[in-house]
């Protein structure tokens, strides 16, 4: 029927909306509580309870409405107008958090329970009414007994798919086109759209579906079942629809993490994990509905299903290590973003889809069992769903914070499989006329599938030559490992994501001094990101009141504070150092504490949710958390950036800080960092008595000639951005709600480096910024003299010389090397060779 097509369309058109929001909801209360598992999992329980609360509340009431679609239209209103109080509760809270953060200490608990009060008000109402959407449409459509297994599996195929498409939008598509604010007005919009053509369907309806229970007779309802097909008892299948819930959130949640090993982890990645999850549901249900049209006995189709999936399930570790080539990572060359994009999605499919695809035909085809038991068709939906859906938030929740940590990815991964294994046992017990035998199916699989686990699981780290491994930790953030290699110890995140060990002591510790040593008398600092702890043990040299930390990952800690202790010059024995495991960003907004100085850490720019970190919201943050004078040094990894990054968070600064300056964390030709320095005052300079005095503290003597100290550090600077912003007028300011950096970075880069701005590209802007500002010109070098300003443009100088050392032109690279020698106070030291340059390793305090 045309109005039945019309139908599905508008469902179809409620599933793309919904998922919309969602995407949406992750990523704003990601901005308020951090970019957190557990805020994320706060979000996900709340969200789905509505889900689960509205299913169950709805589908009983449906069955009684004379036109179930108009109910249908009324709750999709509903869900728009309750989705518009996003914008006041959001905006409200950002007021008054800090307030209620002052009131409840620092409570974890009560801090829990404010973030946990304001998801409820902002998605339960919404979610509430989401969640009868499917039994009213489903009470709509389903006019017959015999139609409850194939058409609400069809309906539920119809929605998820719907729901893909949103997924699929809300990561390529939308926020590409317009701000964050706009996408969600066009959601909003959708939903009233949807609700108003139900409305106007149902007025067109002229014969109102009544309420009528599933077991009336009607004249095609299937003939009797014979004993074979007794239908399984309904606690078992509340069981099944229960643990089909959970074990399906719990292996996306686990397969999440699996491709975190392996993929540049952007919104593309993360999306294309969810799109395809959902693509695979989909066709389950389509397979559901095929398998309701037949006559077969529906408990051995189930206990086929459930064993199917177990196997399937359980083979991902192994498909996915073979794959990958043993964790490798995928799409490593400069392919370009599409190609990237389309070797991702092939890879993922092939583990993905099979599965999926089993485990999700096995909830809708629950319906098919309960065709006949008395009940309406939307109340039967709204409680295999309701049901469902609180599985599924149980099943993610401890997938994410029990089994990682207690069992690891793959032994979790097998441990579902053999549940499902275990499932598909009870329901051939469950059968009065199944031959006892068939049990031994399903439970020999298991027996083989633990036998094999616990003889040949995959590795779960990725073995680089020359590498041992010194201690591995998978928890719910991520899988995180301390190896050792040359002699030196460093830690990886996620197999591909370093962040720093002792063979770059020096490099790090710059990226603590350097700041530091920038501020007169710094007597307080806010590190935002730990890692190692090398750098923020560089604040051990400096006599502090207070040290602060904020890391998101709680595996980095507790592997930092067990092998780098002594790399941290006794960080995490001093008293003065505090260390949060939080988001750092959140830290900063629920704290009103102010410092001196505030050192943000490398963060790689297409990482999904690191863009938070580099828009003009977190840097306005940053200079309000600011003591007048103090400053704000945001490190860049510039091997991770091209130019048009580079620009974009420059900009971004730029519109934060009344004075931003540029410096170097080390001369490195090929992986230089950079610290982009905001200042709370726009007169902010450099003082060279402070700075000379740093110098001598941290070199630990006072024989130094003042000329070599200063040389020292001053070769370091770069120039003034804020004096030269007309670089940066045409790039785009990256902002909350159009973080343009998170979404355009992993294009350019593609699957892995795309055009670096590193080496002779840096150098030539160093060159265009001291065309723009010389350092004679620079004000926020007035208080130098002619002799200090030309050890800035020996540092100049150098790094030219490293650069074109570093491409092979040595002949041009002896210029720079003789303008550098004849600004510098102090020969080189007999280390250094002019063909490797190992003076770009030079510490920023000494010779």
């Amino acid at each position: 029927m045309v109005r039945d097509g019309l139908a599905f369309l508008i469902f179809f058109v409620s599933g793309f909306a919904a998922l919309v929001y969602q995407v949406l909801w992750l990523r704003e209360l990601g901005l308020l509580f951090g970019n957190t598992a557990e805020a994320a999992a706060t979000v996900i329980a709340v969200f789905f309870a509505g889900i689960a609360a509205g299913g169950a509340y709805w589908g009983a009431r449906v069955g009684r409405h004379r036109s179930p679609l108009r109910s249908f239209g009324i709750l999709e209103l509903c869900v728009a107008v309750t989705a518009l109080l996003h914008f006041v509760l959001v905006h409200a809270y950002h007021a008054i958090y800090p307030l209620l953060y002052a009131v409840v200490g620092e409570s974890a608990a009560l801090t829990t329970l404010l973030k946990l009060i304001l998801a409820f008000v902002v998605l339960f109402p919404p979610a509430f009414f989401m969640g009868g959407t499917l039994p009213a449409m489903g009470q709509h459509l389903i006019r017959s007994p015999a139609r409850l297994g194939p058409t609400g599996s069809l309906l539920y195929a119809v929605n998820t798919l719907g729901g893909m498409s949103g997924a699929f939008a809300g990561a390529f598509v939308l926020p590409l086109t317009m701000d964050f604010d706009h996408v969600y007005l066009f959601a909003v919009g959708l939903d009233a759209l949807v609700g108003l053509s139900a409305l106007k369907l149902a007025a067109r309806t002229r014969q109102a579906v009544p309420a009528r229970p599933a077991n009336t007779t009607y004249p095609d309802r299937p003939p009797t079942p014979s004993k074979a097909a007794v239908p399984l008892p309904d606690a078992l299948v509340t069981v099944l629809a229960f643990a089909s819930g959970a074990a399906a959130l719990a292996v996306e949640v686990l397969w999440t993490r699996m491709f975190a090993q392996v993929l540049h982890n952007s919104v593309y990645t993360y999306s294309m994990v969810l799109i395809l999850f959902l693509a695979a549901l989909a066709c389950g249900s389509l397979l559901a509905s095929i398998l309701a049209r037949t006559r077969l006995a529906p408990a051995p189709i189930v206990a086929a299903l459930l064993t199917a999936t177990g196997v399937a399930v359980g083979a991902s570790p192994w498909l996915f290590s073979t794959l990958t080539g043993g964790l490798n990572y995928v799409g490593g060359g400069d392919e370009g973003f599409g190609r990237y994009i389309a070797i991702v999605f092939a890879k993922a499919a092939v583990v993905v889809l099979p599965a999926g695809v089993l485990l999700g035909t096995v909830l809708p085809y629950l319906l098919r069992i309960l065709q006949g038991r008395g009940t309406t068709a939307g109340a039967t939906i709204g409680r295999l769903v309701a049901v469902n859906t609180v599985g599924g938030i149980l099943g993610a929740v401890g997938a994410g914070f029990l089994l990682l940590a207690w069992l690891g990815l793959w032994a979790a991964l097998v441990a579902i499989a053999v549940g499902y294994l275990a499932l598909a046992g009870a329901v051939l017990l469950a059968t009065p006329l199944a031959p006892r035998w068939t049990v031994a199916a399903p439970v020999t699989l298991a027996g083989l599938m633990l036998f094999l686990a616990l003889q040949m699981l995959p590795d779960r780290i990725r073995h680089f030559r020359g590498e041992t491994l010194v201690e591995l930790r998978e928890g719910s953030h991520a899988t995180a490992a301390v190896v050792r290699r040359d002699g030196h110890k460093l830690i990886r995140v996620n197999n591909f994501y370093r962040l720093g060990g002792t063979g770059a002591m020096a490099s790090e510790r710059n990226q603590g001094r350097i700041p530091l040593m920038l501020h007169p008398n710094p007597r307080s600092v806010f590190f935002l990101g730990l890692g190692t702890g090398i750098t923020a043990g560089a604040a051990m040299e400096f006599d502090l009141t207070r040290i602060d930390i904020c890391e998101i990952l709680p595996e980095v800690v507790y592997l930092a504070r067990r092998h780098f202790n002594d790399a941290a010059q006794g960080l995490y024995d001093d008293p003065r150092t505090d260390i949060r495991v939080e988001d750092g960003r959140n830290c900063l907004a629920a704290r009103p504490r102010q410092y001196d100085v505030i050192i943000s850490d490398l963060f790689t720019p297409w990482k999904a949710g690191t863009g938070n970190l580099y828009t003009v919201e977190h840097y306005e943050l940053a200079r309000e958390r600011l003591h007048p004078g103090g400053l704000f040094a945001q490190w860049l990894p510039m091997y991770q950036l091209d130019r048009a990054d580079f620009d974009i968070i420059v900009r971004s600064m730029l519109e934060a800080f009344p004075r931003v300056v540029l410096w170097r964390g080390d001369m490195f030709a090929s992986a230089p960092i950079l610290a982009v320095v905001g200042y709370s005052d726009a007169h902010a300079t450099i003082d060279p008595d402070a700075l000379r005095g740093h110098g001598l503290a941290l070199a630990g003597r006072d024989d130094l000639p003042a000329d070599a100290v200063e040389a020292a550090a001053l070769r370091f600077y770069v120039g003034n951005l804020s004096s030269s912003a007309s670089l940066f007028a045409d790039a785009p300011a990256n902002r909350d709600d159009r973080p343009v950096i998170e979404y355009l970075s992993p294009q350019r880069h593609g699957g892995d480096r795309g055009s670096r701005f590193v080496g002779m590209p840096l150098a030539r802007f160093y060159e265009a910024l001291a065309t723009q500002t010389p350092p004679a010109r620079d004000p926020y070098l007035q208080a130098l003299d002619d002799t200090q300003r030309g050890y800035v443009t020996a540092g100049l100088s150098y790094y030219r010389y490293v650069a074109l050392q570093h491409e092979g032109h040595f002949e041009a690279a002896e210029v720079f090397l003789n303008d550098f020698l004849a600004r510098t106070p102090f020969e080189l030291p007999p280390a250094v060779n002019r063909r490797d340059a190992p003076a770009s390793q030079w510490d920023f305090t000494t010779r």
